[in-house]
Order: C-alpha cells, then sequence, then structure tokens
C-alpha cells in the first residue's frame, strides 16, 4: 500500500474518532443543560399532609440544587392508590421534566387491582426510594384497647384510604391473624385521618408509617394522646422497643407469606420514578442528584424527618 495511502486512512481514522469524541461530549453537554431554566414537576400519589406529601415536598426544596442546571420543583398531589402511576405510564411529560413520589402499593397493584391498572411496573426509570418504614396500629386514648391482645377481643374503628395501606393492612390483619378492625373508608390522607381521629369519627389507625407518625402528629406521643398497640414490617423498628409485631401472631407459613409479601412493600416504602422513554443521560442526572440528598446534612424539616435514600 502505498505510503500516501496508508496516511491518508491514518488521518481519517483520527478524524472519525474526533467526531466520535466531539458527539459524546455534545450529548454529555446537551444532557448537562438540558434543565437550566426548566420547571421540573414531582407528582404526589396521596393527599395533601401526609407522609407521602411531606417528604416529597422536603425532598422538593432541595433536589433542584443537585440537578445540573439548578431546575426549580413544584409539587403537584394526585390522591388515589395508583392513580399517580397511570398517569406516569401514559400522559405525563418523558422528556425528564416530570417524576413522581408514588404509593409503595403500586409494587403488588396489578395483582390487587388488576382492572385499575394502566402501567406497566418494569417500564418505570427507578430513581430510588426516600425511605424503608415500619408500620404502627395506634388506637386513641379513649378507646379501650391498650395492648394487641385488645385488638383479637374489641372491635377497633379506624379510618381508611380506599386501596392504600390504612385499609388494606388492618383487612389483611383481620383476614390473616383474627383482629377485629372496622375500617371506615372515604379519606384522601393520613392527615385527614389524624383529623378524624382528634373529632372522635375514628379511633385510630390501622397501619400508619413510624416516621410519619413522629413527624406529623409527634405530640401524640410526647403528650401519651395514642396507645402503640402493634408493629408491622419484616424486621422489628428498634425506637418501638417490645411493641408485638403482626407477624408474631401468624399461625400458619402460608398465611406468613402473604404478611411478608405485603411487608416487602414497606423497604421500598417512598419509590420515586421518572416515566418511560426518558433518556438515559437525563434519568443518570436524576438518580445522581437523588443520591446526593442522603449525604445533604439540611435535607430535613425541623422535625428531622429525612428526604434521601438509597436507589
Amino acid at each position: 500500500m502505498a505510503l500516501h495511502t496508508r496516511l491518508w486512512i491514518a488521518q481519517f481514522g483520527y478524524a472519525a474518532v474526533a467526531v466520535l469524541l466531539l458527539l459524546v461530549c455534545s450529548q454529555a453537554a446537551s444532557a448537562q443543560d438540558f434543565y437550566a431554566g426548566k420547571q421540573l414537576t414531582l407528582l404526589v400519589g396521596a393527599g395533601p399532609g401526609g407522609g407521602y406529601d411531606l417528604q416529597a415536598r422536603i425532598a422538593a426544596r432541595h433536589l433542584g440544587r443537585h440537578v445540573p442546571g439548578h431546575p426549580s420543583i413544584i409539587v403537584q398531589n394526585i390522591p388515589s392508590r395508583i392513580a399517580a402511576a397511570n398517569v406516569m405510564y401514559s400522559t405525563a411529560m418523558k422528556d425528564g421534566t416530570t417524576i413522581a413520589l408514588l404509593q409503595r402499593g403500586i409494587l403488588l397493584a396489578k395483582l390487587i387491582y388488576p382492572t385499575g391498572v394502566r402501567f406497566e411496573i418494569d417500564k418505570f426509570h427507578w430513581l430510588g426510594s426516600l425511605n424503608t418504614e415500619t408500620s404502627v396500629t395506634l388506637a386513641w386514648n379513649t378507646a379501650p384497647h391498650k395492648t394487641a391482645n385488645d385488638l383479637f377481643d374489641k372491635e377497633l374503628i379506624v379510618g381508611g384510604i380506599t386501596g392504600v395501606d390504612p385499609e388494606t393492612t388492618p383487612r389483611l390483619y383481620n383476614s390473616l391473624i383474627g383482629t377485629k378492625f372496622k375500617v371506615v373508608t372515604g379519606y384522601n390522607s393520613t392527615a385527614q385521618i389524624a383529623l378524624a381521629v382528634e373529632r372522635g369519627e375514628v379511633q385510630g389507625i390501622g397501619d400508619w408509617s413510624w416516621s410519619s407518625l413522629k413527624a406529623v402528629r409527634p405530640q401524640w406521643l410526647a403528650e401519651k394522646k395514642v396507645t402503640l398497640l402493634m408493629q408491622g414490617a419484616l424486621k422489628n423498628e428498634p425506637e418501638l422497643g417490645s411493641l408485638p409485631n403482626a407477624l408474631q401472631f401468624i399461625k400458619n407459613d402460608a398465611d406468613r407469606k402473604v404478611m411478608e409479601l405485603h411487608f416487602t412493600q414497606k423497604t421500598a416504602a417512598r419509590p420515586l420514578v421518572a416515566p418511560p422513554e426518558v433518556p438515559a443521560d437525563r434519568v443518570a442526572l436524576l438518580r445522581k442528584a437523588f443520591e446526593s440528598l442522603e449525604h445533604f446534612p439540611n435535607c430535613r424539616n425541623r422535625k428531622g424527618f429525612p428526604c434521601g435514600g438509597k436507589s
């Protein structure tokens, strides 16, 4: 091969590599610049005032500073068990400007509510979970329930959110371990149920996240306005001491597997997702920003409610 031909090939190769590097760098720069001057929407699959809403608003306060371009972030509530997930899958913007904090119940929603689910859970881009959760069952101080054993002997009237843990967990307890919860549905958030408890409309809550209780109604604990009766999770919460776990009352392996499956959702208790089809480089930026929250000391409210976690 002639010398000038070899030189031409070498020069062409160098040029091709340079163009490729330029394209890669250009794409990276494009992703870095995408969020500059934009507004990011954080949908919350729950009503205002509850644990999901509070954590979403704390996260929104800090997440933007960790995303290149520092977009502003607004929070919008969609108080329904799976509506936010359906919106994210179908009509939400697929450019990375819409993310969502979904109800953890979406993890099993297709098994429980097959006719209402209009999303494929594996198609979402998972950004992480704000935290894990342990639930507590509690009764107002005027109720006759003082220990977990009372749940098997006396009816406890609790507030519920259709299709969400405050409703589904006590119904599951009734079925698997024989408790006597009466669930009154129609509430849109645990904050509404808490008000109903204070007004005497219901006697307690069958499933409320321990972290949410401490953040939303700390006075209930400080002033001994409620009695904690039981906890629910795969592992006991050290802060709850010897409070019985619902798993202790299971009588056979088949029922244990059902309850453990239900509690598995609490290990990814506050799932944060982006919709399908968002470009991979923007998903990577969002995941990195979310992971940064875990190491950001000011990402808490005044009661110490966390807003970051593992992805």
